[in-house]
């Protein structure tokens, strides 16, 4: 298609690249006269009428983002019955290409790569788009390992085509156990995807960028379904020992099967990635708490065989059991509060008035049955009697108060 205009403003060129959904071609806008990519979409996706709808109303969504780490999104339309979508053009490599010429990259360069296009997630997940598909295929890298990693500039691309890809049964077999090894397990298991999926397939990026090998290999989605579930990733210094520690830890906690036990969002992930390359493990707080009160990780480990002879062998690891119910601590009894002293006194005061208020009636009770009153001895010693006790009470209170 070389040499075709499109739309009666996009003159294509050379070819840059070709996969099983769509075609892509450098080409010149006419009008604003710049050099712009252009992807065209296969023939046999063209057709889908249900698969270009979604691809549209993706591309639009898309068109939106305006960050320096993704590719932005120009314009899209139909032309002769062929659907495309103009982009910015990148004058760089992808990932993928970067990985076939060089293999395992330095750590410094990787971790640049990796923390430039969790920015461009970060940015698009706020704008409420999910990636779904990234692979080193979709990194584009500009300016390369050998300028350094602070001279690269890295731009996340395919953003429109991945959704509209994930939803149509017509995507090709081949093209889906390619792109599986980079699908979260929710992905895998036909759910929704979600901002932290995105983060696991990133990590995968990240793990090939720093070791040129996959965390899992299989042929088939179901291999590699079986064993994410059953199998640990070998660390990343398994394979280089230059590989710091802690951004191997890094790596491998965006490789959860969990998303619980994940990033709780890219930003997350590009900060760890980066203080892992300084020599500082991420913490239990860089990952999320999505389930409330829940502090512990994942136990999904089983017995591996290398994946290649040279690997180190690991030992064997127990299955996961379940552990009985714990029962909830009983709470202490409060202890009881200490009575003050001030209402001590007050209760000892009314005591004494209603004792001397009892004996009073008492002893006239007494004297008017008696005649007692005549009598001075009696009623000498009822007086005598009645003092005394409140006497003995006074003396009570001021003891149990301290005064």
């Amino acid at each position: 298609m070389s040499g075709t205009t499109i739309a009666d403003r996009y003159e294509l060129g050379d070819r840059l690249g070709s996969g099983g959904m769509s075609t892509v071609y450098r080409a010149v806008d006419r009008v604003l006269e710049r050099t712009v990519a252009v992807k065209v979409l296969a023939e046999h996706l063209s057709d889908d009428e249900k698969f270009v709808a979604r691809f549209r109303r993706e591309a639009l969504a898309v068109a939106k983002l305006v960050h320096p780490n993704i590719v932005q999104v120009y314009d899209t339309g139909v032309d002769a019955g062929r659907h495309f979508i103009v982009m910015e053009y990148v004058e760089g490599r992808s990932g993928a290409q970067l990985l076939q010429r060089d293999g395992a990259l330095e750590p410094a360069v990787a971790v640049e790569i990796a923390a430039q296009a969790c920015a461009g997630l970060e940015y698009a997940h706020r704008m409420g788009i999910i990636h779904r598909d990234v692979k080193p295929g979709n990194l584009m890298v500009i300016g390369g390992p050998a300028g350094g990693a602070k001279e690269m500039t890295v731009k996340l691309a395919d953003f429109g085509i991945a959704r509209a890809a994930e939803q149509t049964r017509l995507t090709q077999v081949g093209s889906v156990v390619g792109t599986a090894a980079y699908l979260s397990p929710e992905q895998s298991r036909g759910e929704e995807a979600t901002p932290i999926s995105d983060v696991y397939s990133l990590g995968v990026v990240t793990y090939q960028l720093l070791t040129a090998r996959l965390p899992y290999e299989g042929n088939s989605l179901a291999e590699l379904a079986i064993r994410r579930e059953n199998e640990r990733p070998l660390p990343p210094t398994s394979y280089d020992k230059n590989i710091p520690e802690s951004l191997s830890k890094a790596v491998l906690r965006a490789l959860e099967n969990e998303p619980e036990h994940r990033y709780v969002d890219a930003l997350a992930y590009g900060a760890a990635l980066r203080a892992g390359l300084a020599g500082i493990a991420p913490t239990a707080s860089e990952a999320t708490t999505r389930i409330a009160g829940d502090s512990t990780a994942a136990t999904r480990v089983a017995p591996r065989e290398p994946l290649t002879p040279t690997a180190p062998a690991r030992a064997a690891r127990p299955r996961r059991t379940s552990s009985p119910r714990r029962r909830a601590p009983v709470a202490p009894a409060p202890a009881p509060r200490k009575r003050s002293r001030f209402g001590s006194f007050v209760r000892g005061v009314l005591a004494i008035l209603m004792v001397a208020i009892v004996a009073g009636l008492i002893a006239a009770v007494i004297l008017l049955a008696t005649d007692a009153g005549q009598n001075t001895d009696i009623g000498r010693f009822i007086s005598d009697n009645v003092d005394q006790q409140i006497q003995n009470i006074k003396d009570y209170v001021n003891q149990a108060t301290g005064n």
